[in-house]
């Protein structure tokens, strides 16, 4: 199977239902980590990087499609994420929550563009890496604003008595550095693989029916399963734009409780 193809129809009879085993990939060029969600990884940032890059040259006063459609996104996250979540120090981290934002898409949407067929984040590992870099993100922001004052900070909120502090301290702990990160991480990875993985049960379950010999009733279903999978791949670029926009959200939240004076 090429790599940047769905899974190959399967014979009359033979039918097996789409499962995990079917989100793995071999590595190509005998290189095992080099496979196609770790190419998608980097053609979705060098798209990243390109978009706003040429975006960022020669702009106008009257800006034209392209210019226009570039500050829409840009304004989309400044002005309804950063500024309104962030408060006024939110412009040093703009570039940040926009960058991630047209990243996790461009990955999510891959699911639904031809050529890609599969939403990089349906693979767990992937999710890590970006939620590795958040995580990194808002406790050095925190450490960079609060000096080591930020463990204080971000363990023992105000107000709280000293002979609670061995009760606080720990849940604390596991609040901010251990469930921030996993939640954000299976937030993600569950909607991309269970979208991908319905949507790959409808057409590959579609497809056999529609061509299963000698029972109309199995063609007519094979034809509405075809129907749905198309309906239900439109909503999967919804939900990619959604959890995009929800992983962004909450990156700014940790960043903006990561500097702020208050716990």
């Amino acid at each position: 199977m090429s790599i940047f193809m769905q899974l190959p129809l399967p014979a009359q009879g033979e039918f097996k239902t789409p499962g995990s085993d079917d989100f793995k990939f071999d590595g190509l060029f005998g290189i095992d980590w080099l496979n196609k969600p770790m190419l998608q990884i980097f053609i979705a940032a060098v798209l990243v990087f390109l978009f706003w890059g040429l975006s960022s040259r020669n702009l106008k006063i009257v800006p034209g499609k392209g210019q226009f459609f570039a500050e829409s996104v840009y304004n989309y996250i400044r002005n309804g994420v950063g500024r309104d979540i962030m408060g006024p120090d939110f412009r040093r981290y703009i570039g940040l929550l926009v960058g991630i934002f047209t990243f996790i898409l461009l990955n999510n949407w891959f699911g639904e563009f031809f050529f890609f067929m599969f939403p990089t984040f349906s693979n767990i590992g992937y999710v890590w890496g970006v939620v590795a870099f958040i995580f990194i993100a808002y406790v050095g922001a925190g450490f960079k604003q609060h000096g080591i004052g930020y463990l204080k900070k971000a363990l023992i909120p105000e107000g709280v008595p000293w002979f609670l502090a061995f009760i606080i301290v720990p849940i604390e702990f596991i609040s901010n550095f251990v469930t921030r990160p996993l939640t954000l991480a299976v937030r993600l990875f569950a909607n991309m693989f269970a979208g991908h993985l319905a949507v790959m049960v409808f057409t590959l379950g579609g497809a056999f029916l529609l061509t299963y010999s000698g029972n109309i009733a199995y063609n007519f279903a094979g034809f509405f399963s075809i129907v749905f999978s198309l309906v239900m791949m439109c909503l999967e670029l919804f939900i990619g734009y959604l959890q995009a926009y929800i992983f962004t959200i909450l990156a700014a939240q940790y960043i903006s409780s990561s500097v702020s004076e208050t716990h």
